[in-house]
């Protein structure tokens, strides 16, 4: 996208905000019937002692507001609008609360809280129009939390949600990783980050999600089709993650955190700050440094250019009234990360090339070392978003738009290191509107409209996919009732996509011919969850999803990176478009909490790459500098995926602060017909047995607070129904991890927290083992050892320190 183009939507994007809040803001000074000034208050307590509850949460999702409770448990929070919401109470070691109270006028509720055995009663808003109980959503989501974040041993965000169930990472090293939502990854799967789709380059293998790990608040994941609320590429589900929470009105709250892992001795450091103030405008500022040297483990050693370092920051800005709120988000993610190549001497020393042609060892400096080598890649995503709610008569409106620019640049040329042999530059305007009807009988409606415009220009000296335009619009209508015992909720949506990829000449012969293309889609869900008692939950839901095929595989001609691939894009491909069963349960107990979820998604033109045969026979191949690489096109085939997700955690009573927890996840996916004598699907994770004890500890302590003891057993089951179809992916063994962690709290005489310290351990034992979705599992041979590829991370111990602010603003 053209420079004065990028900075044309930019400012767009600031004066449309400035427009908003301005107009609002105007409305509610000169009204001549003004907006009513409806405040919500309160006292939270123990339920048992009936003490107050110091610095408890009371959060309404729907409006971005919410309070802190002062010494004596009460809240107070003001310039609501008046409405029927959804109120969050929650504190750390308690059960939370979560109801729905009409506020049409100021309002006092108290609220009682026990301790949590099971935390199942949050607030979700992904997949759903407004903000949603978790045990009322038909579809599975899992909530992941930055109290959790914390207590786990991982190298990036992607890493950390990989330890839930149904959830998987496709890794090329420790900076490195996708998601794969049941056994559906890369385009297949829509990042929203505060609400806005992440767009990068979501078909490559070289780069994550671009989202600053230590900013992240609170993590939703719907496993399942979505296309109906976030159309085309949300067929596996969505991950939603939120960074943009205001803290509690009159208050400033931050932290800084540090990170030190041993393994690759990573080190990283976050600050975080944010403030609301009485008025109602409210702020947040974050930051964040991390790097990491050459990662290490027992068969391979340390893993030449592994290492990778960022630099981030961002934050928002806005205003909270009876109106609505109004708010400015903008982030920066910049990320040096090596590309792994594997090369090693014959007595298994990784290499590297140097000037002039041939290689040398690698030394101890170059291992520990920050600063990646040649090849390595840059990647930067910024975002400017307006984020906005507003209040209309009996209805509300949701308006949110965003521009983001991703550069991937990839540096491989080790005679002219600043050479750019990739250079993708993305430009996405992203729009989304939302129109919340009134509430009629309890149901509740929204009519919306969103999509997208993209700009791809390629500025490096090699060209893998053309230049290319796209459109998309997606109207829809989404309606929910809540009863007593069962909600029910769906909707139905159309999509209309256009693509227009540019025509390209290489030394003077046609690479890229001109191609334009649009796809048209209607989708729609429909699933109830029914609570027969408070204890026990069932849950049903049908969903059809869809996906239109993307440039690289309506249009590549050239060599995948990372691969030994040299592919064609087909450009009569059509659009993916599933149909998927949901059926769910949940019971808890005393004593016991069983969860089950199980899909069945029958997916028809499922793409794929599959290898060119030669007119002579035998495989073709195209001649690249020299060296013969196979060719493959894509293609598409009918395919069903099937599995599920069962979770088990047994707290016996009266020991409740001790959960031995069990989660089993399993996913198989087919051809409908043999692809080269073979129907198992590409990149299906192996089935995995995460098995926990946790001992929560001290939950009142003088000294120590929220602590935790606990010991984990994560086996991962054989993969040995690969795509072997012309050699793609080959059998994974089974391997066995043990990882452990403890960490407390802090807390000075008048129990605010000093700080949170936590130690973990992960693979304790040092296994070296390969992930079966872990890419460089097919790197070059090591033929002083006869292993094929590169190992996952040896044993690694991390340390967190996170020191928390909390200052009482006086306006």
């Amino acid at each position: 996208m053209r420079p004065f183009i990028r900075i044309y939507f930019i400012s767009a994007i600031i004066i449309l905000q400035c427009i908003l809040l301005n107009a609002q803001t105007s409305v509610e000074d000169n009204a001549s019937v003004p907006f009513e000034q409806v405040s919500f208050t309160g006292k939270i307590t123990d339920a048992r002692t009936g003490d107050p509850l110091v610095g408890a949460s009371v959060y309404i999702a729907d409006l971005r507001t919410g309070a802190a409770t002062n010494q004596a448990g009460v809240f107070t929070i003001n310039n609501i609008s008046p409405g029927r919401h959804l109120v969050e109470i929650s504190f750390v070691g308690y059960a939370g609360v979560t109801e729905y109270i009409d506020i049409r006028s100021s309002v006092s509720r108290d609220f009682s809280l026990a301790a949590a055995i099971v935390e199942n009663n949050e607030v979700v808003v992904t997949g759903v129009s407004r903000a949603t109980q978790l045990r009322r959503t038909p579809t599975p989501v899992t909530v992941v939390r930055r109290q959790e974040i914390m207590r786990i041993t991982a190298t990036n965000l992607v890493d950390a949600l990989s330890r839930k169930p149904g959830i998987s990472q496709l890794s090329t090293g420790p900076a490195i990783s996708k998601p794969v939502i049941r056994g559906l990854g890369y385009n297949r799967v829509v990042v929203l980050n505060d609400g806005i789709r992440q767009e990068g380059q979501q078909w490559g293998d070289e780069h994550g999600i671009e989202i600053d790990e230590y900013s992240v608040n609170k993590i939703e994941i719907l496993k399942g089709p979505a296309s109906l609320m976030y159309g085309s590429d949300a067929m596996a589900g969505v991950i939603n993650i939120l960074t943009n929470v205001p803290v509690p009105e009159g208050t400033l709250r931050g932290n800084v955190l540090a990170n030190y892992q041993t393994n690759n001795r990573l080190r990283g450091t976050g600050l975080n700050l944010s403030a609301t103030y009485k008025t109602g405008f409210n702020w947040n500022v974050f930051g964040s440094l991390k790097a990491a040297a050459d990662y290490s483990n027992r068969y391979d050693g340390r893993v030449y250019n592994s290492k990778f370092n960022e630099k981030n920051f961002g934050g928002y800005a806005g205003y909270n009234g009876s109106w609505g709120y109004s708010h400015l988000v903008i982030s920066s993610f910049n990320q040096h990360a090596g590309i792994i190549e594997g090369d090693r001497e014959a007595d298994g020393s990784f290499i590297k090339p140097i000037p002039g042609g041939g290689s040398v060892v690698v030394t101890e400096a170059d291992n520990n070392s920050v600063s990646p080598e040649i090849p390595w890649q840059n990647i930067r995503h910024n975002r400017i978003i307006s984020d906005n709610n507003f209040l209309l008569g009996a209805s509300r409106l949701s308006l949110t738009v965003g521009y983001q620019n991703n550069r991937r640049i990839e540096f491989g040329n080790v005679d002219d290191p600043s050479e750019k042999e990739l250079f993708f530059d993305l430009g996405t305007l992203t729009y989304n509107a939302v129109v919340h009807l009134p509430e009629i009988n309890q149901w509740r409606t929204a009519i919306g409209v969103n999509g997208m415009s993209q700009q791809n220009k390629n500025k490096g000296a090699e060209v893998l996919i053309p230049e290319y335009g796209l459109f998309d619009v997606g109207v829809f209508v989404y309606t929910q009732k809540t009863a007593d015992k069962f909600t029910l909720s769906g909707g139905l949506r159309f999509d209309h996509r256009s693509l227009d990829s540019k025509y390209f000449e290489e030394s003077g012969d046609v690479k890229f011919s001109e191609l334009k293309r649009s796809f048209s889609n209607v989708s729609g869900s429909a699933g109830i969850s029914y609570l027969p008692s408070p204890d026990f939950i069932i849950k049903f839901n049908v969903a059809r999803g869809f996906r239109a095929p993307g440039i690289p595989e309506l249009a590549s001609n050239g060599t995948h990176e990372g691969t030994n691939r040299y592919e064609y894009g087909t450009s009569s491909l059509k659009s993916e478009t599933s149909t998927q069963i949901d059926a769910g349960l949940e019971w808890n107990t005393r004593h016991l909490s069983v969860t089950a979820n199980m899909f069945y998604n029958s997916i028809d033109n499922f793409i794929f790459y599959r290898k060119l045969a030669a007119l002579g026979g035998g495989d073709s191949t195209v001649e690249v500098d020299g060296e013969d690489i196979t060719a493959f096109k894509f293609d598409q085939q009918n395919a069903v995926l099937w599995g599920g997700e069962f979770t088990i955690d047994i707290h016996p009573h009266p020991l409740d602060w001790l959960h031995i927890e069990n989660s089993l996840s399993l996913v198989r996916g087919r051809f409908n017909n043999a692809i080269d004598g073979i129907k198992d699907l590409p990149n299906i994770p192996a089935a995995r047995l995460l098995s926990e004890l946790r001992a929560d500890l001290f939950p009142k302590g003088k000294f120590f607070r929220n602590g935790f003891l606990k010991f984990e057993i994560d086996n991962n089951f054989k993969q040995d129904h690969p795509f072997a179809a012309y050699g793609t992916e080959t059998a994974t063994g089974s391997y066995t991890l043990l990882n452990t962690g403890i960490g407390t709290d802090l807390v000075n005489r008048k129990q605010a927290t000093i700080c949170s310290i936590i130690f973990t351990v992960s693979n304790i034992t040092d296994v070296a083992y390969q992930n079966h979705l872990n890419r460089l599992k097919y790197a070059q041979e090591n033929s002083a050892t006869g292993r094929m590829g590169v190992y996952n991370m040896g044993r690694n111990f991390s340390m967190k320190l996170n020191i928390p602010l909390n200052v009482d603003l006086k306006n």
